[in-house]
Order: structure tokens, then sequence, then C-alpha cells
């Protein structure tokens, strides 16, 4: 349910408009082989489908012959297709980091809005298309947990549990992925959404993991602009979103340091998702988020028809 004084409207802020527009046209598909039912984009290792009926559903371009219903083509001259209780194209799981961290941001949305942002737009989306999808929210263990869904309603039960995890807590990323490779054992598609501002051995074991369960594996990885850029002059604080640590400085002074720590730590997370087979995205919170999300899935389209 949402916070008290909240109406249902307000979760929906989440779901930028501009963004749905430009990827409602593509088509997000796991790039290995998913466990479920052969259907339209997605490979299944499996042939047949279970015994339960559930529900018919139009016949697009490439789903296959044998399960079209040919009684309700007699009937309506249009070709409708079978699916069954485990018919889903794709089980997908939002991972979305709402850490203290993520608090941070100077631009019209913090890390924590973006992130949300992201994970309705993929959402959005994937249900859109049918495909079951579910969310975790976390920082240092889960805090909310939305089951994988196929109904379009699904989507107001994902938006309220992002919208009542409000960023609090340090990240035990290491953690969350193991917990995620044990509670969704079948393999689907994992989308990891963070400032990944953790141990990069415990973020590399995770994706380890998961990769070695068969799951396909996108990473967002957001940063606001100043924390890229470094923009800030004259006498600063710096205080530490997730600890009582603070520091005071000439900003002037450690530019140069902490640009190339970053670039340095960038590259080694680009490097471990590459060894990892892992897709990778860096995003910048006033970036436009309709682009980058149109751009990341075409090149994943391409890919896959390359």
């Amino acid at each position: 349910m949402p916070a008290p004084g909240r109406h249902l409207t307000d979760v929906k802020r989440f779901l930028d408009p501009q963004a749905i527009k430009r990827i409602a046209r593509l088509d997000l598909r796991a790039r290995t082989v998913v466990e479920g039912f052969l259907s339209g984009l997605h490979h299944s290792p499996y042939f047949g489908q279970s015994v339960e009926f559930r529900q018919h559903r139009q016949y697009t371009y490439g789903d296959d012959l044998r399960y079209v219903d040919w009684k309700v083509w007699a009937k309506q001259d249009r070709y409708y297709v079978k699916q069954f209780e485990e018919d889903t194209n794709l089980r997908c799981t939002l991972l979305c980091d709402v850490s203290n961290s993520m608090r941070y941001g100077a631009g019209p949305l913090n890390k924590y809005e973006y992130a949300c942002t992201i994970a309705a737009c993929l959402a959005y989306l994937l249900l859109r298309q049918q495909d079951a999808v579910g969310c975790t929210a976390f920082d240092d263990a889960p805090r909310m947990l939305v089951p994988q869904r196929t109904k379009r309603n699904h989507l107001d039960a994902i938006l309220q549990a992002l919208d009542n995890c409000s960023p609090r807590n340090k990240t035990d990323l290491s953690q969350i992925l193991r917990s995620a490779a044990e509670n969704f054992p079948r393999r689907g598609l994992m989308v990891l959404i963070s400032d990944l501002l953790v141990d990069r051995e415990g973020l590399f074991q995770g994706l380890r993991l998961l990769r070695s369960r068969g799951h396909d594996l996108l990473v967002f990885h957001v940063m606001d602009d100043d924390e890229l850029d470094f923009p800030f002059s004259g006498p600063t604080r710096f205080n530490d979103l997730e600890t009582p640590e603070h520091l005071r400085c000439n900003p002037r002074a450690l530019r140069e340091g902490y640009l190339n720590a970053l670039n340095a730590y960038l590259e080694e997370v680009r490097r471990g998702c590459t060894r990892h087979q892992v897709d990778y995205l860096l995003l910048r919170t006033r970036q436009p988020l309709d682009t980058a999300l149109a751009a990341f899935l075409s090149h994943r389209l391409g890919r896959e028809r390359g």
C-alpha cells in the first residue's frame, strides 16, 4: 500500500512519457537462452508446452504455427496463439539500489529517482510484451520484493514498491546478488540499477554467480554529473551519505587526483562486466533517459541480429 498521504498517481511520477514513447517500439530480448516457452522473440531449451491453458494472444511473426488456434481463426478470421501457464516470453527481475548513497543529486532527479525511472520504464516495456517482471529494491538487504507477474496491472505494485523505499543504509551488492541467484533459480534476465559504490570484488563475484546460473545480465550504472565532473570550487565540506565521516578541503587541489581515481574505478567496472559477459551502461542523472535506454536496447538488438 502507498505510504499515508500519498495517492496512487504520485507513484507514477517514475514513468517518463518521453522514455516510454521511445522504448515502447523496441524489443527487449534476452541475449542468451532463457527458460520458458518458445514464443516469438525468445529461445527456449525445451520442446512442447505445459498442459494448463491460460489465455490467447494475437499471432506475431515468428510464432510456431503448431500453437495457432484454428477454431478461433475459423470464427473470427484472425490468428491467435494459445498460451499456457508456463508460456511466458521472458522472466525478468529488476534489482534497484535504494541505499543511502542514492540520495545524492544536484539535478532535477537524484540517483534514486533516476534509478526508479529506469526500473519503471523497463517494467512497462516488459509487461507490454507480455513478459513476466518482478522487482527487488535493496540496500544491505532486500527492502521490497515484488514477485514476477505478467498482468498489466502488476505495474502498480512495482511502482508502489519503488515509491515506498526511501534511501537508507549502506549497499551490500555481494549479498544481494547471491540472494537473487538463490531466489530465482530459473534462468532469465537480471537488470541491476545502482551507483555501484561497493567493493568491486564482491560485485564481480555476484555477477559471476548469476552468469554461472545462466542468467542474462544488464547493469545500469547511475551516477550524478557532479560525481563524474567534480565541478566544485572554493572551501567545501563533503559528507559521506553512508557513514558519519566528512572532509573539509579545497576541491581544486583534489580535482586531478579525484578524476584519475574515478577513471580507474570506471575502467575496472567496465572491464569486470566485459569479463563476465555483462552488458554495461554508465548513465548520468542529467542525461535524457529516453535517449540512453533507446540507444542501449537498440545496441542489444543489433548484437543479437549480428
